[in-house]
C-alpha cells in the first residue's frame, strides 16, 4: 500500500536529467516524462517542459512503481 504522506518537491532544474516517456504512449505529448537527478526520480508533463518538475524521494518512487506493477493504480 502507497503511504498517504507524500513528500513532493517542485523545481525548475532540470538541466542535467536525460528524460524519457514510456514506449507505451505512443511517441506523443500526452504522457509524463520521468528523468534521475542524483537517484532522485523527477516526472514532468511532456506538454509543458518548462512548466517545472516534480522531484520523488525514491522510497516513495518504488511504492508507486510496486502498486502499478500490481494494478492498483489501474482507473478501469
Amino acid at each position: 500500500m502507497m503511504s498517504e504522506e507524500w513528500n513532493l518537491v517542485l523545481s525548475r532544474d532540470d538541466s542535467a536529467v536525460e528524460w524519457r516517456t514510456s514506449s507505451y504512449s505512443g511517441g506523443g505529448n500526452d504522457c509524463v516524462e520521468v528523468g534521475f537527478a542524483d537517484a532522485a526520480p523527477m516526472v514532468r508533463d511532456s506538454k509543458h517542459r518548462d512548466g517545472g518538475v516534480i522531484r520523488i524521494e525514491a522510497v516513495q518512487w518504488q511504492e508507486m512503481l510496486r502498486a502499478a506493477r500490481a494494478g492498483a493504480l489501474d482507473l478501469r
